[in-house]
């Protein structure tokens, strides 16, 4: 067990990594099975670009994590259909484009290339915005969010803080995703301190993750803070003990240059002026993560 050092600011990190949790309400997920649907956006529809050829006619197809990741993405009732407020929001915008949502299921690994080759016309993967993907992908806002830092609840790591904090643990990443790149600069870090490094963990599937970590095989747990505290209020048996050391901005993700972004933007300015996009957020317990306003290509995270 680490020897505890107190750091100025120590108090703030706790309130701050504790407000989640205690603010976390239940959804009510039987109720959340119920679609919330929004009216077409005229506005919105207007801005599909011309001959926009979608990869289903009249249909907007949408790939969101296959991976069992409440409040964003689960499985219903039926062990089929997907609920959370990833395919919510998904359904706003199909409605606001007066279209019919196909909901594609893909791991983190599938979307890039999915969205590139134009089998998905988007991508709603907790997907943050960073400047290098900026370069291959366009955005709409449509929630903030930072990432999370848990562990099991017996476990004796009381904090993560920064990159000393995460020497010689395993830590579960997604491949390609924020968490995975900041953790390879945690090490990079303990490195040059002659600190032994943090040994990434790859498991794609949630069942694994969960085994892994409750059973000790693996340390932390590194990924979505909505996701994070939602789980450690439903089951107790985790608990986020850090946060990552930048904002997100979460947001719907098209193929750079298509111009369909704008008309997504469109459609989820409408639901955010009629009241759905609020309901949604509402209902999935992340109105703290709402945005006022999406914002196409805003400026995103560097490494």
């Amino acid at each position: 067990m680490k020897r505890f050092i107190w750091r100025p600011g120590y108090l703030l990190l706790l309130m701050t990594v504790a407000a989640p949790l205690f603010a976390q309400t239940q959804p009510d997920l039987n109720a959340n099975q119920t679609p919330v649907n929004t009216a077409v956006s005229a506005s919105a529809v207007a801005l599909i670009p011309k001959g926009f050829r979608f990869a289903h006619p009249g249909e907007l197809t949408v790939a969101i994590s296959a991976m069992n990741s409440p409040p964003l993405s689960l499985l219903g009732n039926d062990n089929k259909s997907r609920i959370g407020s990833d395919p919510d929001i998904a359904r706003l915008l199909a409605d606001g484009l007066g279209l019919k949502l196909r909901l594609v299921p893909v791991s983190w690994e599938e979307w890039p290339l999915g969205i590139s080759s134009g089998r998905y016309d988007a991508a709603l993967v907790n997907i943050a915005v960073t400047e290098d993907r900026k370069k291959k992908y366009d955005f709409a806002t449509y929630r903030t969010d930072s990432l999370a830092l848990s562990v099991r609840q017996n476990s004796p790591i009381r904090q993560i803080r920064d990159a000393r904090d995460v020497s010689g643990l395993k830590v579960v990443v997604g491949s390609g995703t924020n968490q995975e790149r900041i953790l390879l600069g945690w090490n990079q870090q303990n490195k040059r301190q002659h600190l032994p490094e943090a040994t990434p963990v790859y498991l794609t599937d949630d069942a694994a993750v969960n085994l892994a970590l409750l059973s000790g095989r693996v340390d932390v747990l590194f990924g979505p803070q909505s996701a994070a505290s939602y789980k450690a209020a439903l089951t107790g048996k985790t608990r986020v003990v850090g946060l990552g050391p930048k904002l997100a901005q979460v947001a719907v993700t098209t193929k750079k240059g298509n111009g369909l972004v704008y008309a997504l933007q469109a459609a989820l300015d409408s639901s955010i002026k009629n009241g759905t996009y609020q309901q949604v957020m509402t209902r999935w317990g992340e109105q703290k993560e709402a945005v006022t306003a999406s914002k196409v290509n805003p400026p995103g995270i560097t490494y």
